[in-house]
């Protein structure tokens, strides 16, 4: 069973918090710093099941990073949960019209998290 998880997050303590509560719960992850190292991530590992992809990131952010996956034909159909601090009416919405299949925001609802993770893993 692939049970990768890549956490995308320019805030190294929210890649390690949610790392150890993931690999916790039997979870792999590996994680990017920004959209760019996301991308070459994903195309250079094929057992990733799901992304939990920050949103607001300086250079390529989670809504540039979501385009670019919904573009490149090996990496459109791998899962996004949309993961961000921004949690005002309409940012789910654009989230999940940007291409995610779920919206957690910050500070994380592991129980959350992990429902959500169950249905695309």
């Amino acid at each position: 069973m692939v049970n990768k998880i890549l956490i995308v997050d320019d805030d190294n303590r929210n890649i390690f918090a949610l790392t150890a509560v993931l690999r916790a719960k039997g979870y792999q992850c590996l994680s990017a710093i920004g959209g760019e190292e996301a991308i070459t991530l994903l195309k250079q590992n094929k057992e990733i099941a799901v992304v939990l992809m920050d949103m607001m990131m300086p250079g390529m952010d989670g809504y540039q990073a979501m385009a670019k996956m919904s573009e490149t034909p090996d990496l459109k159909e791998i899962p996004v949960i949309a993961v961000t601090a921004q949690a005002m009416v309409g940012d789910k919405e654009r989230c999940i019209n940007a291409g995610a299949v779920g919206y957690v925001s910050k500070p994380i609802n592991v129980e959350e998290l992990t429902r959500l993770l169950a249905i695309y893993m």
